[in-house]
């Protein structure tokens, strides 16, 4: 699970933002009556969901796009060599562009607390650092930091949690995560930490390989069929044959980020739809099924593994051609389950609804003067009832997080015209 992440100079974020999960102490009426969208690890409470708004180009999916780049960082920085140039820009203002980026997490994997961090720039590990809770109280695993000196003795330093450090840093360049490649020498906390990375938090909904997907739709049948009924009530079966193995795993690469459902399995997966109508008769998914349908389908796949397996998921722009009645078929997915969590990105305004959602589950991103994205939460907003309309309030203005249009008939008029 996550507890909490910070992140600081990344595309449109230049000074710290934070993502928090641990829950507020919120004692309204409202609150009390959404136990399930909480769950308790140990005597803290945890969200099981965070939903973000703001207006375009404000930063709500650059906050994603940070967050994938961090994540995959850990599980790809071992295979990059010398001439290697990160996938990522810092902001570009107030000189900006020659300062580090930093990425914190705080996460729980296999009930042990972890924090971890590391600071970079394009070309190379700036620190990084590793501790964690084992009973309680706060223990370094090891720390490193390549402005100390020459050496890897003055560049790093270590608890006693790691067999042999020296030799995992020894093997560590500055185009390395030192965590990966700990990982990849078979140190056990290294492969701890790489796992809930790789395997926990999942990156968006392409997160499988071909394999994988018809491993989990026949473990899934059933669930999946109910599911993609939501969006399509006449499909009654779906039949899944893989054509060929991937390539490599998309969700280790997060330039594949922006690669629709289509292009990342059209020449791997053949995947048969089969209507009420006429049962018999199969459907080419990917070229006869509806955008909605298609998406719906392996964010369903992605979520029910997802939910089963208590991962952590993040998903931009979660509304993207699905029916707000979907969208909330998957918040409820998520708030029946035990300790899964959500992080995304939406315009719908629907969700606004302290009913639904508590103050602290919902985050606003607002471009500052200087261009920069702030994120900050309904929660810090403590004169704002929940007996008020919120969505109303948002739509006029009240978070900062909406853009603001002259749509005067004047104003029109002098556009049309010019």
């Amino acid at each position: 699970m996550v507890l909490e992440i910070r992140i600081s100079n990344f595309f449109s974020i230049k000074d710290e933002i934070l993502l928090d999960f641990r829950a507020a102490n919120i004692k309204s009426a409202n609150a009390k009556s959404l136990e399930k969208n909480i769950f308790s690890d140990g005597k803290t409470s945890i969200l099981k969901s965070i939903a973000i708004y703001g207006a375009n180009a404000s930063g709500k999916s650059n906050i994603i796009k940070a967050i994938r780049f961090c994540n995959a960082m850990v599980f790809e920085s071992h295979l990059h060599n010398q001439d290697t140039v990160y996938n990522f820009h810092p902001f570009k203002f107030s000189g900006n562009d020659n300062k580090p980026s930093t990425y914190f997490i705080r996460f729980v994997s296999n009930d042990i607390e972890y924090e971890y961090s590391f600071s970079l720039t394009r070309y190379k590990i700036i620190t990084e650092s590793l501790y964690f809770y084992p009973k309680g109280r706060i223990k370094e695993i090891f720390t490193r930091d390549e402005r100390l000196g020459k050496t890897k003795k003055e560049k790093y330093s270590f608890g006693d949690q790691i067999k042999r450090p020296m030799d995992v840093s020894e093997n560590t360049s500055e185009k390395t995560l030192y965590i990966s490649r700990a990982s990849q020498m078979d140190r056990e906390i290294g492969k701890e930490v790489f796992n809930y990375f790789h395997s926990q938090f999942i990156l968006d909904y392409i997160g499988f390989g071909a394999s994988s997907i018809e491993k989990l739709s026949l473990q899934n049948k059933h669930q999946l069929i109910d599911a993609i009924k939501i969006a399509d009530s006449d499909i009654v079966d779906v039949k899944i044959k893989v054509l060929k193995k991937l390539g490599k795993h998309y969700k280790a690469d997060a330039k594949t980020m922006t690669l629709t459902v289509e292009e990342a399995v059209q020449d791997y997966l053949e995947i048969k739809t089969y209507h009420k109508a006429a049962p018999s008769v199969p459907f080419d998914f990917l070229t006869e099924e509806s955008q909605g349908t298609i998406k719906l389908f392996f964010i369903m796949l992605t979520i029910l593994d997802v939910v089963k397996h208590n991962k952590v998921l993040l998903i931009d722009e979660i509304e993207d051609s699905l029916h707000p009645k979907i969208i909330e078929y998957i918040f409820n997915i998520f708030r029946a389950s035990e300790k899964a969590q959500l992080i995304c990105t939406t315009h719908n305004t629907k969700f606004l609804d302290l009913k639904k959602f508590r103050k602290d589950q919902i985050y606003f991103t607002n471009k500052k003067p200087d261009s920069s994205t702030d994120l900050y939460s309904l929660f810090d907003y403590s004169d704002f009832r929940d007996t008020m309309d919120l969505e109303k309030a948002y739509l006029q203005g009240r978070f900062d997080a909406v853009p603001y249009i002259n749509d005067s008939p004047e104003t029109l008029k002098s556009l049309i015209n010019e």
